[in-house]
């Protein structure tokens, strides 16, 4: 309960004459929360003898479960951050069980916890009370790092101590107080690299030991004021690579994993040195080459861990804009997109076209926006080009033609259009793919040739036949979805050029629901097919956008038709949210005094949506859907819009769920002139 007598219940407990055998498993957690939370309730009189209570018991339960000794190490830290009146508590822990060899475990924990809850948002304390706690630990720091050196010579080899003694160091580091100096020159740097070096380590030790060198590597980012230490853990890191590929010669993936880490955290931490003064110092650009190899490593995880560097590092060059400065970097980074065309390549004995949601699509996914990061320092052109070379030299399998089919999809908007046969070529070569060739390399050109809009564009003898290579793709159930993205592409590009080709659309539009497409694709399919719709004479778009609307009209009146309880669903929002897209991209040229050709349709098509309206007012959903729709039907036909207006008001202001309509009515693009202002306004 949140009152003083909340600790009533607890306290007697915490006593050190409290009997072990009925000490409540829930009690340590419990005392904890209640630090956390209430703390401020209770009498300052009992501060101290809550202290020494919680002493007390954590030396009397160290044999315990370490998650009792864990609660009350998180008790005990809390504790001393909140109570003021604790001078110098790192001295006091420190003093009180240094000697004793059987305390030094639950002494540690303590000490880990300490820093890790100074920034804790369950803490009730204000920034001036943590500014003093941090300067508070800062002048003990020392004294923590001499514990900790003493400890390891009492432990030894013994794994479990040398955990708590590595995550201890770690949590310190983390908090920032450690003095580089003193630590540049510490035995624990020493021994945390000796234990890395060292193949037998265990999983468990190895991982201690690499969380605790990232520590300290994130906690010297300026290097400058940090420079004693900064060079101890640079020239420390370089010397893992031997360890790093006995760890892969014994597939110890974890081994790797932590590698990698360590080495991604090097290069975070020097990338200001690696790019303003690269191969000089600790500008080395030995650091780079560690990424370099675990990139080569044939799990895809191991060069995802340095991805953030790699956007870092390109985002810094191209604020750097120096053409000297990139070239240095323009191997390396050619290096890395070979590696990472490598590790796209999906599994030889894969059937089926590349899954977008699993783990490895999502990598790909990751991979690719990353080559859209890097591609400025290599040049699109040159790689592009080298790309399209792998392909046509010698006849590589399907997964590797697949995976630089990606890549190549990647940046095929970066590549400039002037006078580019590689282009040309590359896009006669794919539509020229037999059917008979891998469903996953398919759909990836299928992929590429959307990406490629623009070259059809320049290039529009091209049209028919890249058309009809989409169309074969967008009859097959597993390439449809992607073969409608890439007619979306083609039509928002190539939109004068595709007119010609509207009939073809239409029909398409037609039957949109016989194509095995995802919501998604369909409403794309829809939008390209507008904004072709846009570019034809202004006398034949009223016809054409009547006939594009037909079936979604049709489907909302059969919906309308239905009776509610037939088990059928009446849910209208498909076909009103292809009519929104519709509306949305209709936006043809209309010249001032010229009727709007789309006000007809738009003024035919009103009673249906009036009367989906008044059938789900009551679904707030459907009514939104409904509100969108005809929000981009009016902006569609601008002033046109005054004729509905009227019938538009007359819904709005007797329905019982007015709000969104009053809303939308209420919105400027609703009052594109005087007509429909007074239109609104009148009684």
């Amino acid at each position: 309960s949140p009152s003083p007598s909340s600790f009533h219940f607890i306290i007697p407990f915490s006593s050190p004459t409290s009997s072990l055998l009925f000490f409540p498993p829930f009690l340590p957690q419990t005392m904890k929360m209640k630090i956390q939370t209430s703390f401020y309730e209770l009498p300052t009189d009992s501060h101290v003898s809550l202290r020494d209570s919680l002493l007390s018991h954590i030396q009397n339960l160290k044999d315990m479960s370490p998650v009792i000794v864990t609660q009350l190490a998180l008790a005990i830290a809390d504790l001393a951050l909140q109570m003021a009146s604790w001078k110098g508590c790192v001295h006091t822990l420190v003093e009180k069980y240094n000697n004793d060899v059987s305390s030094l475990p639950f002494l540690l924990e303590i000490l880990t916890v300490l820093p890790e809850e100074v920034h804790s948002r369950s803490l009730r304390i204000g920034a001036n009370r943590r500014t003093e706690i941090i300067e508070d630990l800062a002048f003990y720091s020392s004294t923590v790092v001499s514990l900790l050196v003493t400890c390891v010579e009492k432990a030894g080899s013994e794994e479990k101590m040398l955990i708590k003694i590595f995550r201890c160091l770690g949590s310190w580091f983390n908090l920032g107080v450690l003095d580089s100096t003193f630590m540049a020159n510490s035995k624990l740097l020493s021994l945390l690299f000796e234990v890395l070096q060292q193949d037998k380590t265990s999983s468990n030790l190895h991982e201690a030991a690499s969380d605790c060198i990232c520590s300290a590597l994130y906690a010297i980012e300026n290097v400058e004021t940090n420079l004693p230490l900064a060079l101890q853990l640079f020239q420390g890191v370089l010397t893992l690579e031997t360890a790093y590929h006995m760890a892969v010669a014994r597939e110890d993936l974890d081994k790797v994993l932590n590698y990698c880490r360590i080495f991604t955290e090097l290069c975070e931490t020097f990338l200001d040195k690696i790019v303003c003064t690269p191969g000089q110092g600790l500008g080395d650009l030995r650091t780079i080459e560690l990424l370099l190899i675990c990139a080569g490593h044939p799990q895809y995880e191991v060069v995802e861990i340095s991805f953030n560097f790699w956007y870092r590092l390109g985002e810094h060059l191209y604020k750097t804009d120096d053409a000297i400065i990139h070239s240095i970097f323009k191997a390396y980074i050619q290096r890395l997109l070979h590696a990472l065309a490598r590790h796209c390549q999906l599994d030889p004995d894969h059937e089926g076209i590349p899954e977008e949601m699993d783990d490895f699509g999502e990598f790909r996914m990751r991979v690719s926006d990353l080559v859209k990061d890097l591609i400025f320092l290599v040049g699109s052109v040159e790689c592009f080009a080298q790309l399209y070379a792998t392909l046509k030299e010698g006849n590589p399998p399907w997964e590797v033609t697949e995976a630089v089919l990606f890549i190549m999809a990647s940046i095929a908007k970066s590549v400039d259009q002037e006078n580019n046969p590689t282009l040309v070529e590359v896009l006669d070569g794919v539509v020229r793919l037999p059917e008979a060739v891998h469903t996953a390399v398919r759909y990836t050109s299928i992929e590429l040739v959307g990406e490629m809009s623009e070259v059809v564009d320049r290039n529009p003898h091209f049209l028919d036949p890249v058309l009809g290579y989409l169309m074969k793709g967008l009859c097959e159930k597993a390439l449809a979805s992607i073969a409608a993205k890439a007619i979306h592409n083609i039509c928002s590009v190539c939109r004068d050029h595709m007119a010609q080709h509207f009939t073809g659309l239409l029909e398409i539009a037609r039957t949109l629901d016989s194509f095995m497409l995802s919501p998604e694709a369909a409403v794309g399919l829809l939008k390209g097919t507008a904004l072709v719709l846009a570019r034809l004479p202004l006398e034949k778009i009223s016809a054409c956008l009547s006939e594009l609307c037909a079936v979604q009209v049709m489907a909302l009146k059969k919906l309308l038709s239905q009776e509610p309880s037939n088990g059928l669903s009446s849910d209208p929002t498909v076909p009103l949210d292809r009519l929104a897209v519709i509306f949305r991209h209709t936006n043809p040229i209309v010249e001032n005094g010229q009727t709007h050709p789309c006000q007809k349709v738009i003024q035919e098509i009103w009673p249906v949506l009036s009367e989906t309206l008044n059938k789900h007012r009551a679904d707030n959903r459907i009514v939104e859907r409904c509100c969108r729709c005809l929000r981009f039907a009016v902006r569609c036909v601008g002033k046109g819009s005054a004729a509905l207006l009227q019938p538009l008001v007359t819904q709005v202001r007797f329905s019982p769920q007015p709000t969104s309509f009053f809303s939308f009515c209420r919105t400027p693009v609703l009052l594109p002139s005087a007509a429909p202002r007074k239109a609104l306004c009148s009684p």
